[in-house]
């Protein structure tokens, strides 16, 4: 009986000295978010301590123009300048000149059209010799030929009238330094003994001025 109480107990102890010799692993602790930040260097990346420190970049230069060229570059503006400025001259006296001429010729084409377009049967020869001071050129010659061939005629037998007046205008339909282009609108009132009342007669004239030594004369006339 004691025999089976010992081996019990030595059952026993050996089972115990058993489990005491088994070692539970360690699981290793994780945590839930990395803590900090990890700076990775690269080996290549790291200064030599023997290399010294790295020379700062220097800045780029920017384009640099020799003396020599800004200075040729300067003489050709100067000498382009000084070439152009004769041509500038006579362009600036040219538009000058026109502008006048467009001026005068309006002023001339206003007091000669009343007396080109008008005669009195009662001194014909006074009104047409008047007109032809105004005149130059081929059309100086179409006026004296018509007025002596076939107005003096008719308005002697007709004892006709004509008074005439500048209604609106001269407006320049086309200028230069010597001959200018204006349009007149015109009102001839005509009395005679063929009508019983005087007519009235509105009429669109463009009237043609050219420069010479005597003035603005006009050198021809053009019923619209």
């Amino acid at each position: 009986m004691a025999t089976t109480k010992m081996a019990a107990a030595a059952r026993a102890a050996a089972k115990r000295v058993e489990r005491s010799d088994r070692v539970e692993p360690v699981k290793p602790v994780i945590p839930a978010e990395p803590v900090g930040r990890v700076l990775r260097v690269d080996a290549a990346d790291e200064p030599s301590a023997s290399a010294g420190p790295r020379p700062r970049p220097r800045p780029r230069p920017g384009l640099r123009v020799p003396v020599r060229v800004r200075a040729a570059v300067l003489l050709l503006l100067l000498a382009g300048g000084l070439v152009a400025a004769p041509f500038l001259g006579l362009a600036y006296r040219g538009a000058e000149r026109t502008r006048q001429a467009r001026s005068q010729a309006v002023a001339a084409a206003r007091e000669a059209a009343p007396v080109i377009l008008s005669y009195d049967y009662r001194h014909l020869d006074r009104d047409f010799t008047a007109a032809r001071a105004l005149l130059t050129g081929a059309f100086r010659d179409t006026y004296a030929k018509t007025t002596r061939t076939v107005v003096t005629p008719t308005a002697t037998k007709y004892q006709g009238v004509v008074r005439a007046t500048v209604a609106a205008g001269p407006a320049v339909v086309s200028a230069t330094p010597d001959k200018v282009v204006v349009l007149l609108f015109v009102n001839q009132v005509t009395d005679s003994t063929r009508i019983s009342t005087p007519r009235l007669d509105l009429n669109r004239v463009r009237m043609t001025l050219t420069r010479t030594a005597d003035g603005w004369k006009v050198s021809a006339v053009d019923a619209l």
